[in-house]
């Protein structure tokens, strides 16, 4: 219930509570689990704690474990949605609206955040291929967000061949099937987008979840859908709940609860049928190359994924609000929950005292 922040702030309070408090991993577990996590699609700090809580007590560990780890944060955003969705009063709107205005810059930041240590991995003829696939990442998220997941996959295939090894490329046939028009298979479809293929962070799938929720879907408009990646921030838990907002949006609660179960679904499969193989999956030369191309390509699509968040904006005080929001969290390094509860707040006193929404 306190794991606010992204991530970063999941990954530090698992090795706090799980190494140093109660010893039931030791470092070197604890270490190994946070690379092969890093290792496999979806979102990593959930993977992290379904898998120290594997460690600790085996598969029936890991379902207790996860569900505690994903259902508080679930429950809180599903109440919010059904505030921010509805007929929200005045003051909920221009919160939604000064919140949502700031996502922008929260993307912003959150890759660059990650493109710092990154680049300091990488040396010699690496770095040339580090930028072009951050750059295609970049560009694809900025540009043409519903094809993001085939760009992810093209770099680390990419990756792959360029480093001789063998022809055995991974075979994205979940990128085959597509749901119709928009009932309930097309929900479960995003979601397992969103749960399976968001290498890097649940901001990476984040301009396809946009197009597909709010442009071929119509579920949302494009102010309910920063609204959704708001809340996914402000409540505890990964930002990969921002889909259980998507599902509540096109299917009411039960849209919500089956957005989750699907998304979250693969990060549970992952660990319960493959853990012991972490090991392998570390000293595995294939899966290392393909994620050395479609890491930098995740990482420069978080931070393309601003510019369709930021031109989502519709109202003229959104950009000031923006501006602003960037600024704190880029130079006096403030945190995302302060800085999007700052920008809510901004909104609230913009509309009360007259302001568009």
């Amino acid at each position: 219930m306190v794991g606010f922040g992204g991530p970063p702030a999941h990954i530090a309070l698992l090795r706090r509570l799980c190494v140093d408090r109660r010893r039931w991993l030791e470092p070197r577990q604890f270490e190994d689990g946070v690379a092969a996590t890093n290792l496999l699609p979806g979102p990593a700090s959930t993977q992290l704690a379904i898998y120290t809580a594997w460690r600790l007590r085996g598969r029936p560990g890991a379902l207790v474990g996860g569900l505690a780890f994903v259902l508080p944060g679930l429950v809180a955003i599903l109440a919010l949605a059904a505030l921010f969705l509805g007929s929200p009063p005045l003051w909920v709107r221009g919160a939604g609206a000064g919140g949502g205005a700031a996502v922008a810059a929260v993307a912003l930041d959150a890759g660059l955040r990650l493109l710092g240590p990154a680049w300091q991995r990488v040396s010699g003829t690496a770095s040339v291929a580090f930028v072009a696939y951050a750059l295609a990442g970049a560009a694809a998220a900025a540009v043409i967000g519903s094809w993001l997941v085939v760009v992810l996959f093209g770099c680390g295939a990419l990756e792959l061949l360029r480093r001789r090894t063998s022809a055995a490329l991974l075979q994205p046939g979940v990128l085959l099937g597509a749901a119709g028009t928009g009932g309930l298979g097309a929900l479960a479809w995003v979601a397992f987008k969103v749960g399976a293929l968001s290498y890097g962070g649940g901001f990476v799938i984040v301009p396809l979840m946009q197009h597909d929720a709010v442009h071929r879907y119509h579920w949302m408009t494009n102010a309910e859908f920063l609204n959704g990646v708001a809340l996914g921030q402000i409540t505890p838990g990964p930002v990969v709940h921002t889909v259980a907002v998507v599902g509540y949006a096109a299917a009411g609660v039960g849209g919500g609860l089956l957005a989750a179960l699907v998304a979250f679904a693969p990060s549970f499969g992952f660990v319960l049928l493959g853990a012991d193989q972490f090991d392998r999956l570390l000293v595995n030369a294939d899966v290392r190359a393909f994620m050395d191309g479609a890491g930098p390509a995740a990482i420069g699509a978080i931070v393309g994924s601003a510019v369709p968040l930021g031109l989502a904006l519709d109202q003229w005080w959104q950009a000031i609000v923006l501006a602003g929001a960037a600024a704190v969290l880029l130079l006096p390094r403030w945190g995302v929950v302060p800085t999007l509860l700052a920008a809510g707040a901004a909104g609230i006193v913009i509309v009360l005292a007259g302001g568009p929404v």
